[in-house]
């Protein structure tokens, strides 16, 4: 079954802890991107806001690493109570070793790719994985517009873990929304991301229902 992923990036953060309990029961996940100011040009959240929110909820904190040097800061994360990270194939070398740190650091682990990269890029890696993140805006910024060639991306992917018999999660982040959340579970997603069109809608609760059901596959 589909879940629904809520991204604080476009939460407000002086009212933070509430905002995450109005989209509580209908999200699975809350992603919480971290940005280092190097690998994107924005500086964000980190293993400090990760351990003030994980006492306040049950869910699954899924931190997005939008960071040079992704494993320098996996130890603090998972201390801070971060379950699972995702890291860009685009900040690394070689990312077999920073999969198995992640793994040493007791969270799951999943790989990213930003619009420009191959999908396959990540493709010699995908038994490693917890987790297959497309990327469908540039990383760093919430607000973008959806790119609808992202959807192609999902369908290779999700093309190969069929094939492989591999059943990570498949998510799209960046620019999801009631227009297009149907297209992205139709093209292989089972984990929407969604920031802006939850923490910007007038009805924080009524958006994240709405995409709830979508991702759910029951509405």
């Amino acid at each position: 079954m589909g879940k629904l992923s809520a991204s604080i990036l476009s939460a407000d953060f002086a009212h933070l802890a509430d905002q995450v309990k109005l989209v509580e029961p209908y999200a699975d996940v809350i992603h919480i991107d971290v940005m280092d100011a190097h690998f994107v040009s924005p500086l964000t959240i980190g293993p400090v806001v990760v351990g003030s929110l994980r006492p306040v909820t049950d869910r699954v904190l899924h931190g997005h690493l939008m960071v040079e040097a992704p494993e320098g800061l996996f130890d603090e994360l998972a201390t801070s109570g971060m379950d699972v990270v995702s890291f860009h194939v685009e900040a690394v070398d070689d990312p077999a070793p920073v999969i198995r740190k992640a793994r040493g650091a007791g969270m799951g682990v999943g790989l990213t790719v930003s619009p420009e990269t191959p999908v396959d890029r990540m493709f010699a890696h995908l038994e490693d994985l917890d987790d297959v993140m497309i990327m469908s805006v540039h990383p760093g910024w919430a607000g973008q517009d959806f790119i609808p060639e992202s959807l192609s991306k999902l369908e290779l992917v999700r093309r190969e873990l069929d094939r492989r018999g591999l059943a990570p999660d498949v998510e799209i982040d960046g620019g999801v929304n009631i227009d297009n959340a149907r297209r992205c579970v139709d093209a292989g997603a089972n984990v929407l991301v969604a920031a802006s069109a939850i923490f910007e809608a007038p009805d924080i609760a009524a958006a994240a229902r709405e995409l709830a059901e979508i991702a759910k596959g029951v509405a």
